[in-house]
């Protein structure tokens, strides 16, 4: 019997899933094999080390990222309201990339955190074409205070239940900077 092959994006989805779920240290090879249900050799087929898997983790999120930027720059009602409506948790591949790598940071990866500071980059950028540099600063906090809020609450469920109430008040706060 032919043995199942190894796909190469569910090991990636493992290591993702294990850093959301309990962070860098325990996703250990051997924790993502067995998440992904391959044996240690199919991981280690695709993937040679830990770090192999870190970056193209962070691969995944620069395309997603990438993607993301490109949505904001034609979003019909802008940019700014593009981002803040977009900052609350739906458990989207981006969002889970952003979280999984937020774990990586956390323990002071630096590739990890220079490809933050890049997206976050890219996105002020697009911003400030729609709203000038200082708000595009200001409407980066209102985005990251709703999404890590949202994170901390409890994700998708705690998004549904008030953050939406949330987004309208900081959308008409928006429109007030605007002016």
């Amino acid at each position: 019997m032919p043995r199942k092959p190894v796909a190469k994006d569910s090991v990636l989805d493992a290591f993702e899933a294990l850093l959301i779920e309990v962070g860098e240290r325990a996703a250990t090879l051997d924790a993502v094999a067995k998440r992904a249900g391959v044996s240690k050799g199919g991981l280690l087929y695709h993937f040679p080390n830990k770090e192999a898997l870190i970056s193209a983790l962070l691969e995944r999120l620069d395309y997603l990222a990438l993607e993301d930027t490109e949505q904001m720059k034609v979003a019909p009602d802008g940019a700014a309201a593009y981002f803040i409506r977009s900052s609350l948790w739906a458990g989207t591949p981006m969002d889970r990339a952003f979280v999984a790598a937020t774990r990586l940071a956390e323990v002071a990866h630096e590739e990890t955190r220079r490809r933050f500071a890049a997206i976050q980059q890219r996105w002020l950028d697009v911003l400030a074409v729609d709203v000038g540099p200082e708000v595009a600063k200001a409407v980066s906090y209102m985005g990251d205070g709703l999404y890590f809020n949202a994170i901390f609450e409890g994700g998708q469920e705690a998004a549904d239940g008030g953050r939406e109430a949330d987004v309208e008040i900081l959308l008409n706060v928006l429109q007030r900077l605007r002016k």
